[in-house]
């Protein structure tokens, strides 16, 4: 059986989408390919990695992506995680569903690095809770 194709968009590929590469990873277990992508890429922001490794998910071996790249894929699901990348999302001429859900972005965020982090953290569970929900969604039967 093929496994099902998965595509994460963001703006710069460097934050949501990276997090939420992890968690739909974590969650569909092995039953889909998952990838992200950006409109533009920003490489892996560190505190990303950070605040994942906290949660035991290792994304430091991810790398930023531009969309062009997964051109030619066939791809069953493609979320969108910021307004921006809906926005200025290519076409994708397939049957993909496609789901879109804005978090807030963590590396907007100034102040201290206890605050920055604590942004990171708050934007992490908000995509821990979406993944999961997709997950039971689109795969729970797996």
């Amino acid at each position: 059986m093929l496994k099902k194709k998965i595509l994460i968009l963001c703006t710069g590929n460097s934050c949501r989408s990276q997090i939420a590469e992890g968690f739909i990873r974590k969650f569909v277990n092995n039953h889909a390919e998952v990838y992200s992508a950006g409109i533009e890429t920003h490489g892996v922001n560190a505190n990303a990695i950070n605040i994942m490794q906290e949660i035991g998910i290792n994304i430091s071996a991810h790398t930023s992506n531009h969309v062009d790249e997964y051109a030619n894929i066939e791809f069953d699901y493609v979320i969108t995680v910021c307004d921006n990348a809906k926005e200025s999302c290519p076409i994708f001429p397939s049957k993909a569903i496609k789901i879109h859900q804005n978090f807030p972005d963590p590396a907007k965020v100034t102040g201290t690095n206890e605050e920055i982090k604590n942004a990171f953290r708050h934007t992490r569970e908000l995509i821990e809770i979406f993944s999961l929900d997709f997950a039971k969604k689109y795969f729970s039967s797996n």
